[in-house]
């Protein structure tokens, strides 16, 4: 039981850690109330702060897409009990985070300045949208499985862990990656472009595209032919207009946040 409820605190100490993260990264990203934001002052010369900004982008793009392969999962839990395994994911990945917040090194220059304008409230509004649709998406297909809660939960009770359903809750039914449209609307909705802001909106991105085919090529080995027929009738970001919903098929949980 004492070891039940160890793994229990460690969840939720993941947890507590992850969401932190998230709130300070919505700040870090649009420059409000932080100590140090995506565009605070540059303090290293343009290369080498580029540099550094490289590294840490592909600090957290390595852990955050190899921890999530299958492949990985089956190695990494001879050493981490399977219970935990995800809440030592999300905790490694919120590790990998707050090291590329203290560590960030802004280039300056600006690209574009809406501020004074209607646009900028319009850029604003986009931000907070994109924001939110990731927080909302991470519930529609269970915010506490993705982030290893749900896993922790029913090791304390003495349950067996029982993978999800296969569905498609609301705009899973327009879009297979919601998700991942909230985190670009996030990074390249800002009132201020900056030379910084670019490199890392055009980083992320990268690796969105990148994770997107390695998660749905283990979806279609996980899933099969219904994955396969999900991919196939719905769009990946940008919904059909005139096309037919899924309402048929589902969404499984994402792997990657």
């Amino acid at each position: 039981m004492l070891r039940r409820i160890a793994v229990f605190a460690y969840g939720i100490a993941s947890y507590a850690i992850f969401f932190a993260t998230f709130l300070y990264a919505v700040g870090f990203v649009g420059n409000i109330i932080v100590p140090k934001s995506m565009d605070s002052a540059p303090g290293r010369s343009l290369g080498i702060a580029l540099l550094i900004n490289i590294v840490l982008l592909a600090i957290f793009a390595v852990q955050h897409s190899v921890m999530a392969r299958p492949a990985f999962k089956r190695w990494w839990t001879k050493t981490v009990s399977t219970e935990a395994e995800r809440s030592t994911y999300v905790l490694l990945s919120s590790l990998a985070l707050i090291l590329l917040f203290a560590m960030w090194q802004p280039l300056g220059g600006v690209i574009w300045d809406l501020r004074g304008t209607p646009a900028a409230a319009i850029m604003m509004s986009l931000f907070v949208f994109g924001w939110l649709l990731v927080l909302v998406s991470t519930f529609l297909i269970n915010h506490f499985d993705l982030f290893g809660l749900r896993q922790v939960w029913l090791y304390l009770r003495g349950k067996e862990y029982t993978p999800l359903r296969f569905v498609t809750p609301g705009p899973y039914k327009w879009i297979r990656h919601p998700l991942y449209v909230g985190w670009l609307f996030a990074f390249w909705a800002t009132p201020t472009m900056t030379v910084t802001h670019l490199v890392f909106a055009v980083a992320t991105t990268a690796y969105i595209l990148m994770a997107i085919r390695l998660e749905e090529r283990d979806l279609i080995t996980i899933h099969g032919p219904q994955y396969a027929e999900y991919r196939r009738k719905v769009p990946m970001f940008v919904p059909r207009i005139f096309g037919k919903r899924s309402d048929r098929i589902g969404q499984p949980q994402s792997d990657t946040v």
